[in-house]
């Protein structure tokens, strides 16, 4: 039985291009003036969630279940991602009972979707949006993230028995 938390961390990183649809935590980002590359949606906030809770079950990673050489996975929206990570730290009986979130990054600033981003993490993890948390960063002008050529997501989470 699981009846003792387990943490787990999530990282993902991935190439701006201008003109691209930008979505983060599931929210999108109208008027980005650049968005992630990526061979589903791109989300590296939904990317790294999943990763950290399912490295926390002690299950394979996202790459390992949704890779990026199947077709099926072009273009997908990583919410589905979401579901299906859920459904299996369900089924090792672990639910997550807190998120906290950074994201490194020049463009698009994070402050104006804060709340939106919080409320979808919540319910896509579910949990309530007072145990999600959500910090934008800068690459304060550093390698790639600080040109504004790539973006990274952090996410640590907490798990604990249904």
């Amino acid at each position: 039985m699981n009846e003792h938390p387990r943490i787990g961390l999530g990282i993902d990183v991935h190439r701006l291009e201008a003109g691209r649809t930008c979505t983060l935590a599931g929210v999108p980002f109208p008027g980005s003036p650049v968005g992630p590359v990526g061979h589903s949606d791109g989300d590296a906030v939904l990317h790294a969630a999943c990763d950290a809770v399912l490295g926390a079950a002690g299950l394979d990673d996202l790459g390992t279940l949704f890779p990026d050489k199947d077709p099926a996975n072009r273009g997908r929206a990583s919410a589905e991602f979401c579901a299906a990570a859920m459904l299996r730290v369900h089924q090792e009986g672990l639910r997550v009972l807190s998120m906290d979130v950074v994201v490194e990054t020049e463009a698009p600033k994070l402050q104006p979707m804060r709340r939106a981003m919080r409320d979808r993490l919540a319910q896509l993890f579910g949990l309530s949006a007072d145990r999600v948390n959500v910090k934008g960063k800068t690459g304060e002008k550093v390698d790639a993230i600080g040109r504004g050529e790539a973006m990274r997501a952090t996410v640590v989470v907490l798990l604990g028995p249904l």
